[in-house]
């Protein structure tokens, strides 16, 4: 199963019309982890996970792209 969380966080913030920065400033981490998190060079802390998903109006699942294949 492969992870596709960070282009849907990518694509869920460009939904949005919001910038890596204020998606950051409202999750509290710095404007490089969001920056990571969309290019696949890291995922997001797990205590990250609902807070992110709330934000959007998705489910976790749907954040990390379960069933999307």
């Amino acid at each position: 199963m492969e992870i596709s969380i960070g282009e849907n966080i990518r694509r869920l913030r460009l939904e949005k019309g919001i910038t890596q920065e204020q998606l950051a400033l409202v999750l509290n981490v710095s404007n490089a982890a969001v920056s990571k998190w969309e290019r696949g060079g890291s995922f997001p802390d797990i205590t990250l996970l609902f807070p992110l998903a709330d934000y959007f109006g998705v489910s976790v699942d749907e954040l990390m792209g379960h069933g999307n294949d």
